[in-house]
């Protein structure tokens, strides 16, 4: 029996994952791996505590600039992967002769570095479509239009690899969409720009997790590698786009930074900070390392996931969340519809 020559050891990457053809063209599904299941469960724990890290910066501490959040934690996130890197605890490949060809200063080869583009603007352009996503929409519309971006993940990833889903995989995606829909039901104004704007946001989220899991593959990067090349080039367009919007200098007279009055509430907001820093870093992993181990697909239902957890842990901690029986409702029937992804994906079907 000959061996199949499009076996690739390096990553494991979503079509050899869960996804063979036999010999007669048929698609089988794989199950999901053990190591799978810990990437997406991680992925869900350390982005429920970021976004109650952020909330708490944007709301109880009232720190207005989203754009210093994200740069802080993108600087974080690469002096923790430089650090590692140097002290060897951490590989940016998974080949070993790739190491003898670093660029010293940036660490991976140029070329390598060059090939990544596509991943860093993709990351930047859904950075920017959805901070401008959320005006003019309200907060059900805006979660329900969200949640249709597992249809375009799904779009997307056949355009990308021809990547294909069983019909019980696509009929829980139907489900998270109904659900979502429901969510939003008492809320249907239209807005043709905004809705817009929101479903761009999902097109550009899309492209980016595919971009991920296409370039875990062909980059010979890992999950290490892949954070330090996105880290490295979206980095200082950041940083000159915060400076022009004068949100630096705003920075410098926040009251919790610069008020004597204001100590121990100070030491609290920075302590919430460095932790919102540090769990970003672990985030950025988990969403490279579930997306590559498993799929585009997967991680973004991973996100819709989440977001159960997330409402929830929320209303317990800062409240303010009115009861709707259309937004429970929704809610309970894209948490079923998540649920019968997440068995498909353990069955294997």
């Amino acid at each position: 029996m000959v061996s199949s020559p499009k076996t690739n050891q390096k990553l494991p990457i979503i079509c050899e994952v869960y996804q063979k053809v036999d010999e007669d063209g048929n698609s089988k599904f794989k199950a999901m791996s053990r190591k799978g299941i810990y990437a997406a469960i991680s992925y869900m724990f350390c982005a429920v505590l970021l976004i109650m890290f952020n909330k708490a910066a944007l709301s109880s501490y009232k720190f207005p600039y989203v754009n210093v959040i994200t740069l802080l934690q993108l600087i974080c996130s690469c002096i923790f992967l430089y650090i590692m890197r140097q002290w060897n605890i951490i590989s940016f490949t998974k080949d070993v002769s790739l190491r003898t060809v670093d660029n010293p200063i940036i660490l991976v080869p140029f070329n390598t570095l060059v090939q990544t583009l596509p991943l860093a603007l993709s990351y930047l352009l859904f950075m920017l479509v959805s901070m401008e996503s959320v005006r003019g929409i309200s907060v059900p519309m805006y979660t329900t239009l969200r949640r249709t971006t597992v249809a375009f993940t799904m779009v997307v990833e056949y355009l990308v690899s021809r990547q294909k889903h069983s019909l019980l995989v696509v009929g829980s995606v139907g489900i998270i969409i109904l659900g979502a829909f429901v969510a939003g039901a008492r809320d249907l104004s239209f807005d043709f720009y905004s809705y817009g704007v929101v479903l761009l946001s999902n097109l550009c989220t899309a492209i980016y997790l595919t971009s991920i899991a296409r370039l875990g593959k062909s980059s010979g990067l890992n999950s290490f590698g892949l954070m330090w090349c996105n880290g490295i080039i979206c980095g200082p367009i950041l940083l000159l786009s915060t400076f022009l919007q004068g949100d630096l200098q705003k920075l410098i007279s926040f009251p919790h930074l610069s008020s004597p009055g204001f100590q121990i509430n100070g030491i609290l907001f920075q302590a919430v900070m460095l932790l919102s820093c540090v769990m970003a870093f672990f985030l950025n992993y988990t969403v490279f390392w579930n997306t590559a181990l498993n799929s585009a697909l997967t991680q973004t239902i991973c996100g819709n996931l989440k977001d159960v957890f997330t409402i929830g842990l929320g209303w317990l901690l800062f409240g303010g969340l009115p009861f709707d029986l259309f937004n429970i409702l929704g809610q309970g029937i894209g948490f079923l519809g998540s649920c019968f992804y997440a068995y498909c994906k353990l069955k294997g079907k």
